[in-house]
């Protein structure tokens, strides 16, 4: 991976990033504010404040962001600075749990909830579980939602092929990424579409160049893929233990990026030293940007 530049924010945690359509890089804090930056300038303004916890983002041609929020579900704000709408907040008469991506198409929503079991700042202990409640949801244009696939591996990022063919989901805690189809003969149905991934996949985008853009956390973890087989009680001991003890996600900066045919066509990677746990990605005219739970900054590279 080539060099890292860092753009600053006024805050933790900018979880996902996307470019809007003004250029500037847009990303949601740990305090719940949503920020812009200028790639070129790295001038910062908020434009909006959940009141939650802000995670995957998709920016719309007009301005307007859609957001889940971890705590208060699928939202809209029409404009920067301008006025937040709660979408979704429950299914089937049941809160959201943990949203945690989202992607659109016209009026259409696709979203993930990655656990009805554990939040956000539990989120080791769906890991150590693999509860297998994650989801992948729709918001249709009447404003009803259903659920397009279930029993999900820790749900998480979001993308809609270009000839809204189908709809990709990464599942964290399956090391994959498993694909809804949307229309042909296989309509209705989910297959693997990347299998056995070396890392954990978070965020995902469509980057300029067509291709899919995944976030990779952190390596696999061999605790984890050793418990994996075993009953989920003995899974949940782990969480027991002490913080200091359980397992953690090595420091790297990973992201790789796929054709929709399913091969691997970038690898990109490089020591965790100046910046770690990438949990986002989006890729502009051949610039990468990155996000991360744990920095405060957005992490700047290139394709090679």
């Amino acid at each position: 991976m080539p060099p890292l530049t860092r753009l600053e924010v006024p805050g933790a945690g900018p979880e996902d990033v996307v470019v809007a359509a003004d250029g500037r890089v847009v990303a949601g804090l740990a305090d719940g504010s949503l920020v812009a930056v200028d790639p070129g300038t790295g001038t910062v303004e908020t434009i909006g404040h959940t009141g939650g916890r802000p995670l995957g983002l998709h920016a719309e041609s007009d301005g307007a962001l859609l957001i889940c929020d971890a705590d208060r579900g699928l939202l809209r704000l029409d404009k920067p600075g301008g006025q937040l709408e709660v979408l979704v907040s429950e299914v089937d008469g049941q809160p959201l749990n943990f949203t945690s991506n989202v992607v659109a198409d016209g009026d259409t929503v696709y979203f993930s909830e990655s656990t009805r079991r554990w939040k956000l700042h539990e989120y080791m202990g769906d890991m150590l579980e693999h509860s297998e409640t994650g989801r992948l949801l729709r918001r249709n244009p009447d404003g009803s939602v259903e659920t397009l696939v279930d029993g999900l591996k820790f749900a998480n990022g979001i993308v809609l092929a270009p000839d809204r063919s189908c709809v990709l989901v990464a599942e964290t805690g399956g090391y994959r990424i498993t694909r809804y189809w949307l229309s042909g003969p296989r309509a209705g149905t989910h297959d693997r579409f990347v299998e056995n991934l070396p890392a954990f996949p978070d965020n995902m985008g469509l980057g300029s160049d067509g291709l899919i853009w995944v976030a990779l956390v952190s390596l696999r973890n061999p605790l984890l893929d050793t418990l994996l087989p075993l009953p989920g009680v003995l899974r949940r001991l782990v969480w027991a233990i002490p913080e200091r003890l359980q397992p953690k996600p090595a420091r790297t900066v990973w992201v790789q990026a796929f054709d929709f045919d399913g091969r691997l066509v970038h690898d990109l990677q490089r020591e965790g030293s100046d910046y770690a746990m990438v949990t986002g990605v989006a890729e502009q005219d051949g610039v990468i940007y990155l996000g991360s739970l744990s920095e405060s900054a957005i992490g700047v590279t290139r394709v090679p």
